[in-house]
């Protein structure tokens, strides 16, 4: 059985098939899209408990958040928009919804 504490570490992207529509939905102008689909960032992942923190690095901005597991919080995005976030764990995911807009992409663990 999957647990939150694996999700802890370093992330790395492998796929974001559909970032370019998922930031449209959430009305990302087009310049900072293609900045946004040229970027491959990596996701360091703390827990306690159901609280995480996720750190989010790139070459063009390293952005933080704080988060309850199944709590919806305001997030401020890399671009400065602020945005009604929840995430979960789900069949051993993490999956987080934006201004009720799902993202799918798949990341790696790092070594």
């Amino acid at each position: 059985m999957a647990t939150v504490q694996q999700l802890e570490g370093r992330w790395r992207l492998v796929d974001s098939k559909g970032f370019d529509e998922y930031m449209k939905e959430l009305g990302v102008g087009i310049a900072l899209r293609k900045m946004g689909a040229m970027a491959k960032p990596d996701c360091i992942i703390t827990c306690d408990g159901k609280n995480l923190t996720i750190k989010t690095e790139s070459t063009l901005k390293t952005t933080q958040f704080s988060c309850t597991l199944g709590e919806k919080f305001e997030e401020t995005t890399a671009d400065g928009r602020k945005t009604q976030t929840v995430c979960s764990f789900t069949d051993g995911a993490l999956d987080c919804v934006m201004n009720n807009v799902h993202l799918y992409s798949d990341h790696e663990k790092s070594r």
